[in-house]
């Protein structure tokens, strides 16, 4: 199974530039998309056209803010968030088999402290959440923006940004924590110390420069590893300031 994750940063726009047409290449199962800016009856026609047999929306109570599509080909059961009041339509769950599947839009924090605050809250939350999944024998793959990059190696000048949220101290830690808590980050899993980039800033000619960040993850429950079988960043595909990342796992 296939399952690739892109924060577009506005559907429409990017149904407008024909920013799909990469799909008919790589064919996944799954797509999670974040950050649609969108409500339902805003979805394009185009997106039913894609060729997935589902379509899952969480928006926004906030008109053109945030938002999570999930299309996907196999069933499952879909709820958003039951971890937090998500008014900002940042999580779906898609429970199927022994699986939970999330595709989250994670807060970013650089706007205010009370901003950061809320990222580091729903971090918390969704972490003891998925504590209590796991005590369920749930096995849990998770997909997103996750609005922090964990190493030095994620992104270009690490050192400079070693006070900005997206890369402080206490962001990278519960990515710490994460991990410490039985899950992998795939790519770093299957391409050890690679440096591949998923972010670049829209300003001073950053993804020319490859000037970016590692932001957007698959992480799986150690129960998945054997599993894995590739994990990858289309840092090729354009249309949005991230590209895809993606896996193939069996399921």
């Amino acid at each position: 199974m296939r399952l690739i994750s892109w924060n577009v940063n506005g559907l429409r726009a990017v149904v407008a530039k024909d920013g799909f047409a990469w799909l008919s290449k790589f064919k996944p199962d799954f797509l999670g998309i974040q950050e649609t800016k969108l409500n339902e009856e805003q979805i394009p026609k185009e997106i039913y056209n894609l060729g997935f047999a589902n379509l899952s929306a969480n928006s926004a109570v906030r008109a053109g803010y945030s938002g999570v599509m999930s299309l996907h080909n196999f069933p499952c059961v879909t709820h958003k968030s039951l971890f937090n009041d998500d008014t900002e339509g940042r999580v779906l769950q898609h429970d199927f088999k022994d699986i939970s599947l999330f595709n989250i839009y994670f807060p970013n924090g650089q706007k205010d402290d009370e901003r950061l605050k809320f990222k580091l809250e729903f971090y918390a939350k969704f972490l003891a959440y998925l504590d209590e999944l796991r005590k369920n024998r749930r096995k849990i793959i998770i997909c997103g923006d996750v609005n922090t990059a964990h190493r030095e190696i994620d992104l270009k000048n690490p050192k400079a940004n070693s006070q900005t949220s997206g890369f402080l101290k206490i962001e990278r830690e519960w990515i710490d924590e994460l991990l410490s808590h039985g899950f992998i980050d795939t790519f770093r899993a299957v391409r050890g110390d690679e440096v591949a980039y998923s972010w670049w800033s829209y300003r001073f000619n950053a993804r020319a420069k490859n000037v970016g960040w590692r932001i957007d993850y698959f992480f799986i429950s150690e129960d998945l590893r054997a599993n894995l079988k590739d994990a990858f960043i289309l840092s090729e595909i354009t249309g949005s300031d991230h590209c895809p990342v993606g896996i193939d796992i069996e399921i």
